[in-house]
């Protein structure tokens, strides 16, 4: 039931926004009593911040896969992540707005957490480039920090727009923006 639980509250929380989705809109979605809500989690700030963690606690550890293909060059590791990002929107695009867009509603306790653990992954992503600038797979003179972000902001933003199921193939978007991050955009 908690799983039923969480999956209904993110379907309503990305229709509705977690401030306007109530305790008793998920448990009639879900024809539950308000007892079998408590009797998983102790208020709906929590069972947002159980969303939250899951959601990024599975990308780190799907991240820190990519990360240990040590026969993975620098560039390949960065293109997977990239799929990994693109390819997270497709298959579970309500957590990803979720994630996304209701981080404001964590009481700073938990905010603090999900930003730490949001800065480890981009940090993961800037030591992928920092160690590509040492073995001279990227120009030398590249700040690996502000390269990060870069990634991580282009791939995160496309959850706000991005449909698997329009003119480009989730695969081409990984290309597309490999491209873009690795040639740049000049003639």
């Amino acid at each position: 039931m908690k799983d039923e639980i969480t999956k209904q509250s993110i379907l309503l929380f990305e229709k509705k926004g977690f401030s306007t989705t109530s305790i008793q809109d998920i448990v009639n979605a879900l024809g539950v009593t308000k007892g079998t809500f408590y009797y998983y989690f102790s208020s709906k700030e929590q069972l947002l911040m159980d969303i939250h963690d899951d959601y990024i606690t599975k990308l780190l550890e799907l991240q820190k896969k990519i990360i240990h293909k040590n026969h993975r060059s620098q560039k390949e590791k960065l293109i997977e992540i990239i799929r990994l990002l693109i390819t997270d929107i497709v298959e579970n695009g309500p957590s990803a707005r979720v994630f996304f867009r209701e981080m404001r509603h964590l009481d700073n306790k938990h905010n603090e957490i999900i930003k730490q653990k949001r800065e480890n992954f981009r940090i993961n992503v800037e030591r992928i480039v920092q160690e590509g600038i040492e073995k001279k797979e990227f120009h030398n003179n590249l700040r690996a920090d502000m390269v990060s972000f870069g990634i991580v902001g282009i791939t995160n933003w496309s959850y706000n727009w991005y449909k698997a199921d329009g003119e480009v193939s989730p695969e081409e978007l990984v290309i597309i923006y490999s491209q873009m991050i690795f040639s740049g955009i000049d003639k």
